[in-house]
């Protein structure tokens, strides 16, 4: 007998869930609901179930997977040595583990970097610092200043590996609730972002789902698995391995999110290519002030400040296309050649897409209206961005319309080879040129 997974998105605004046939990878049924996190967010769960209950009832039986940012979602805050290096690579992991980077600090939290921290109120605090062979000084010192104020929220360790036994039980000795990781950078010019986007997506399932009393169901804590930003990172590199490179662009009323999977070249510009920190195939941006709801007159304002001219008759559809081209730019950066002590260097900024083949749009803007004006706008945004930026040269455009990355992501521990097919399916076999 062919299982059926409903899969949950609970959003910022909309609550959204698919109902997915694992054995044939279809989508059997979808719906949509707002999210009721000002009372309990299971209401927009039970709106949504009621929905698909009229095409199958089979959804009863139905075991629920479900992500989450809604309450806010995952902030994170930062602490690492110092900017170009480790505080940088620490923004990197924490975008990729599905949060928001609410709080960057520099040379730990010496001066007013503890009120800082405590005004940006983040969920999780991700302290870094050092290369292996480092320096330990400041994360211990900091560790040290975090104990002493009896911070209550968790953190995430992961610098200097010999001092990494310290701060914790530093932490232990003051009851901060804390788990170690790997270092991120343990040397430089690698960075190794999973261990600690797996503690921080633990940090996530105990501190934030269970802490903020989004429900008072214990259904909702079985259900939610990881951040929904995270989960939809999991889905686009299962669409990674059906396309190729890839970037895809997620417009929201109030952030616009670029996510991207492209293969690595070590010989890149012929070894005159200067980063202090690795690129990594796999990344996510968000633009804070991008969007068609919230942010739209932020997305006007730096459209007009990069000379970019919103016009049209569907004013959603002209800021989502505005949003998407700031936010690929910012994303995929851009080489400049520099002089130094050695001589001729580029210097890059970004993730190089110029050999990304697929642009994948999702996003209620572009979902909510016709594949054909979506595509279109995505097509336009490429067309507006110039300057030389590493942007990509001949893509094709697709639309997430159904929604699939984000149960695609859900479903890939245990029904990957489901997942994988529902991306290709609903995804790439539907790309335009």
């Amino acid at each position: 007998m062919t299982e059926m997974v409903a899969c949950v998105d609970f959003g910022s605004t909309y609550t959204k869930a698919l109902l997915v046939s694992t054995g044939d990878a279809e989508v059997v049924a979808g719906a949509e609901a707002t999210t009721t996190s000002d009372t309990d967010v299971m209401r927009g769960w039970l709106a949504c179930r009621d929905q698909l209950l009229v095409v199958e009832p089979g959804v009863r039986r139905a075991p629920v997977l479900a992500c989450s940012s809604a309450g806010g979602g995952l902030r994170i805050a930062v602490v690492g040595n110092e900017e170009l290096v480790t505080a940088e690579a620490a923004r990197r992991v924490a975008l990729s583990s599905g949060g928001t980077v609410v709080y960057v600090g520099v040379g730990g939290l010496i001066g007013v970097g503890l009120e800082e921290l405590r005004a940006a109120a983040p969920d999780v605090v991700l302290l870094v610092g050092g290369t292996d062979d480092g320096n330990a000084e400041v994360i211990v010192a900091a560790a040290r200043q975090l104990a002493a104020d009896r911070w209550s929220g968790p953190v995430v360790i992961a610098g200097n590996r010999t001092a990494a036994a310290q701060v914790s039980e530093t932490f232990a000795a003051a009851g901060v609730d804390h788990q170690v990781a790997d270092n991120v950078v343990p040397r430089i010019g690698v960075l190794r972002p999973e261990p600690a986007r797996a503690a921080i997506r633990a940090m996530f399932l105990r501190h934030v789902i269970g802490g903020k009393r989004l429900s008072a169901s214990a259904d909702f804590l079985a259900m939610v698995v990881s951040p929904t930003p995270d989960v939809v990172l999991d889905g686009v590199e299962l669409l990674a391995e059906c396309a190729g490179d890839i970037a895809v662009v997620d417009v929201g009323g109030a952030t616009t999110d670029v996510y991207s999977v492209v293969e690595v070249d070590p010989e890149e510009a012929g070894g005159l290519d200067r980063r202090v920190i690795a690129t990594t195939p796999v990344n996510r941006t968000v633009e804070g002030d991008l969007g068609v709801r919230s942010s739209a007159e932020s997305t006007a304002a730096a459209a007009r400040e990069a000379g970019l001219v919103a016009s049209g008759n569907d004013q959603d559809r002209w800021l989502a296309t505005l949003a998407i081209g700031l936010a690929l730019r910012r994303h995929a950066g851009r080489k400049q050649v520099v002089f130094g002590p050695d001589g001729r260097l580029i210097e890059s900024t970004g993730t190089d897409l110029r050999e990304v083949g697929l642009i994948v749009g999702s996003g209620g803007a572009l979902r909510h209206t016709s594949r054909e004006r979506a595509v279109q706008a995505l097509r336009l945004s490429t067309g507006l961005v110039d300057g030389g930026w590493l942007l990509p040269r001949a893509p094709r455009f697709a639309i997430d319309s159904t929604y699939v990355l984000a149960a695609a992501g859900l479903l890939r521990e245990n029904h990957r080879a489901a997942a994988g097919v529902l991306v290709d399916r609903y995804i790439v076999q539907r790309a335009h040129p």
